[in-house]
């Protein structure tokens, strides 16, 4: 019976034989369909090759605070930096001291062979720290996955981690979410999110970097040698903004559209994204409006003066055009070649520019029609005050460097409030104006409501009549005015005050060269205005505090 088994076994084992071959011929390191990432391959050859630092099959107590722990030498040996070195992104490897365990039983074995004493006689090692944190890094040696619950646990995992030197334990929780308390509510988020452009460097790669961007340090800034415990580390936290802010931001940066319920709700969404360094979101939260124009065959973006941004401004060159000369122009014989129109991309966001219509509000804007006997058309230009006079100023400044044109200060420094420029910001001061005011252009397109009321512009106006009393009409629309009609004896001066303007900002040379800096100017072309002409135009738009 013995031989029947042993041959039958022989007989078996042979087939055994052959069917481990074919195995072994058909099947592949990487079966089709399944894809390995080096990464994760890493991480399984770290957890399955344990090297022999200390005997496998050797019990070694550990003593954390009050409770005892027995690890084998096979899980001690799974995270040792002798075992394992650290990689991250943009470092090279870099081999670290041995672990806090494995240092210890070393010399304890290695002290039993040179006294020739009995190996077996290990002492325990004991550590004073927490118990409850470190049941959580014995299952790590031991092979289990280990995830932090919350900001404090994180913490604490990390710090001992470091403490306890287990390279492959803090790589893992480098690579973790950002456990963060924002508006006392405790948040997880993956650090994923933040990979669209303009997201990334931002407040919680920049402001927590120096404790966990860099995993081959020990602690930044201690020593460890002689280090008897880590540091106290506070979990991150941000007690002084909105968790229901934060939240939504969240919601936004993992793709979901969001109803934005009014312009107090934008606003709180926009100071938090510029708080965190979001600027990628910013971009796409600020108020805009795209649309293509039909009429101009183009695209338009329409923006807000404080919302421009230096790195998305461009100039389109464009045919000269061979259009009347519009409203505010003074000469009727001569017109400007036309450079171009200013274009506008939002950064990190639009993928291509579109052309610039840009909102000035505040009530920051005066236009001055300049009239008299000797031309025959009125001039116009607009006064800038405040804030908008500056932002106007830096505006021009930057169109100026973008066409190679001589500017009183750095790029960098254009769009600031107050820059490093010795003059005040004044559009004066720029390559594309002369003067204070700047020149305006109203023509048969822009669509103006003059004190609550349709300006319309008329062709003829009576002798001793304001220009916006003549164009306000109650009998049905009349025709605008065109510039090269005269205006009929009309002596004086009138101003404008406008509360809400959009402009195209239309960059063309200077009448005979002349006339600026560079022999170009910038001009703003009515789009759509709402002004007033007199504290009476003013006081009619008020409503009362109770509604």
């Amino acid at each position: 019976m013995a031989m029947t088994n042993g041959g039958g076994g022989g007989r078996d084992s042979k087939a055994a034989v052959g069917m481990t071959i074919m195995r072994e011929e058909t099947i592949t390191p990487n079966p089709p369909g399944i894809l390995r990432d080096p990464a994760v391959a890493t991480a399984r050859k770290m957890n399955t090759d344990i090297p022999n630092i200390l005997p496998h099959e050797r019990v070694f107590p550990i003593q954390i605070g009050s409770e005892l722990f027995r690890l084998s030498g096979a899980s001690i040996s799974s995270d040792d930096n002798e075992a394992a070195v650290v990689v991250t992104r943009n470092q090279a490897e870099k081999p670290r001291a041995p672990s806090y365990f494995s240092q210890f039983f070393q010399c304890q074995l290695k002290q039993a062979e040179d006294n020739g004493e009995d190996s077996n006689t290990i002492r325990t090692l004991y550590i004073d720290r927490d118990p409850i944190t470190f049941r959580d890094i014995s299952l790590h040696l031991q092979g289990y996955h280990v995830s932090p619950r919350d900001g404090p646990h994180f913490v604490k995992l990390f710090a001992d981690a470091q403490f306890y030197s287990l390279p492959r334990l803090i790589s893992q929780l480098y690579e973790e979410s950002i456990f963060i308390s924002i508006g006392h509510r405790e948040f997880q988020i993956p650090k994923d999110i933040f990979s669209d452009p303009g997201n990334s460097p931002n407040y919680f790669s920049l402001g927590f970097a120096v404790f966990f961007s860099t995993p081959t340090e020990v602690f930044p800034g201690l020593n460890r040698d002689g280090l008897l415990r880590p540091p106290s580390i506070m979990p991150p936290s941000v007690p002084n903004r909105s968790a229901d802010t934060f939240q939504e931001i969240i919601h936004l940066l993992r793709g979901y559209p969001l109803h934005i319920k009014n312009e107090d709700h934008r606003a709180e969404l926009l100071r938090d994204c510029r708080y965190f360094h979001l600027k990628g979101l910013e971009q796409k939260l600020i108020r805009h409006s795209i649309s293509f124009n039909l009429a101009r065959r183009k695209d338009e973006i329409t923006l807000r003066i404080e919302d421009i941004r230096q790195s998305g401004i461009s100039v389109v060159q464009e045919p000269s055009s061979a259009s009347s000369p519009p409203f505010g122009s003074n000469d009727t014989h001569t017109q400007p070649s036309l450079v171009g129109y200013v274009n506008y991309a939002r950064p990190f966001v639009d993928p291509k520019a579109y052309e610039l219509v840009l909102e000035i509000g505040s009530e920051c804007t005066k236009l001055h029609f300049n009239i008299n006997n000797n031309s025959s058309n009125p001039s116009l230009r607009a006064e800038f005050f405040g804030d908008g006079k500056t932002r106007i100023s830096r505006l021009f400044e930057v169109i100026a460097t973008k066409l190679n044109l001589p500017t009183t200060q750095p790029l960098g420094l254009l769009m600031k409030k107050g820059g490093a420029s010795s003059q005040p910001a004044s559009p004066g001061n720029t390559p594309l104006n002369e003067g204070d005011l700047v020149r305006v252009v109203l023509d048969d397109n822009a669509y103006i409501r003059l004190d609550g009321r349709e300006w319309r512009g008329n062709t003829d106006i009576p002798e001793n009549q304001s220009i916006s009393s003549a164009g306000l009409d109650d009998d049905g629309p009349r025709k605008r005015r065109r510039t090269d009609g005269g205006v009929g004896g009309m002596v004086g001066d009138e101003r404008w005050i406008v509360k809400t303007g959009q402009w195209r900002l239309r960059v063309q040379n200077s009448r005979g060269g002349g006339g600026t800096k560079g022999g170009t100017e910038c001009v703003l072309v009515a789009v759509k205005l709402d002004a007033f002409t007199g504290e009476m135009g003013r006081n009619a738009t008020r409503v009362f505090l109770d509604g």
